[in-house]
């Protein structure tokens, strides 16, 4: 992967996040690097509440240019893609991102990282990897390829890509800018987080950090920000280990009667990781 002068990946480059308020975590990126950015939900989740009008003012309060995908779909109608196999609904997605990518001469991405916490998240991913792939092939040349943890420790980097990954650690001015951006524009959510990286309440979130053995850092631990190397078709639950928390946390919300059917990796997000990589390497 090739680097611009100041060590961030080679512009012009695109955000490709899943939900409103995941761009927050890179603020101190967004405003070196100013990516055009693409949000695929309008991260109303299950409680049917919007959050793409705050992440609009949030990136004009930046200057940036949100993308032509922006808030396009609900969490709802993705998992309803998701438990009907309709593949198509998200190869038509990779195509229009592929397109705009091509377009604006994106020369790398960063995207949602997939950690197993939420399948639109994990999705995000899946569809990053593959329009990266077909805009490279249109184009003629690789798209350099990153993620960042969206759940997870925002320094979590296997061993092996510490050295390759893009590195910025946000001096106060800038990590104040942050912190106020994320109180102002996403106000339940940046409460959820501190809750949760100081180990209080009882959130999903709290849970999910604790299994990994993340906890500790507080809220100081987002002064770092990681943009890592990203492997195609990346999906948790591929090596055979456990299964993602995604599929333990829809048991609950099935059982509480939140949901009528469980997403789970085996039977709904491992054949779309096979059919967008498939329709990837059939364009190139």
């Amino acid at each position: 992967m090739q680097s611009s002068p100041n060590g961030l990946p080679q512009p012009p480059s695109a955000l490709v996040v899943a939900h409103p308020g995941h761009e927050v975590r890179l603020h101190g990126w967004l405003e070196r690097a100013r990516p055009t950015v693409f949000i695929l939900t309008d991260g109303s989740g299950l409680a049917g509440e919007p959050r793409i009008g705050a992440t609009a003012r949030y990136l004009s309060s930046l200057g940036l240019r949100p993308g032509p995908v922006f808030g396009r779909f609900t969490d709802t109608e993705v998992y309803s893609a998701l438990l009907g196999h309709d593949f198509r609904f998200f190869i038509e997605l990779s195509e229009k991102l592929a397109g705009e990518f091509a377009r604006a001469g994106v020369a790398s991405i960063v995207a949602d990282a997939a950690e197993g916490y939420n399948t639109t998240h994990d999705v995000c991913r899946l569809v990053a990897d593959a329009a990266a792939s077909m805009a490279g092939a249109d184009a003629g040349r690789r798209l350099d390829n990153y993620d960042f943890p969206v759940v997870g420790r925002p320094d979590r980097c296997p061993e092996h890509l510490r050295g390759q990954a893009v590195w910025m650690e946000l001096d106060d001015e800038t990590f104040g800018r942050k912190l106020s951006a994320a109180r102002e524009f996403y106000p339940g959510l940046f409460a959820d987080v501190k809750d949760a990286v100081h180990g209080r309440g009882e959130s999903p979130m709290r849970e999910f950090i604790e299994r990994g053995g993340e906890g500790g850092g507080g809220i100081e631990a987002f002064r770092v920000e990681c943009l890592r190397p990203a492997g195609r078709g990346g999906a948790v639950g591929a090596d055979g280990g456990a299964r993602p928390f995604y599929e333990t946390l829809g048991e609950r919300q099935l059982a509480a009667g939140h949901v009528e059917r469980v997403i789970r990796y085996r039977e709904h997000i491992a054949p779309l990781a096979s059919a967008l990589g498939e329709h990837a390497e059939r364009r190139a």
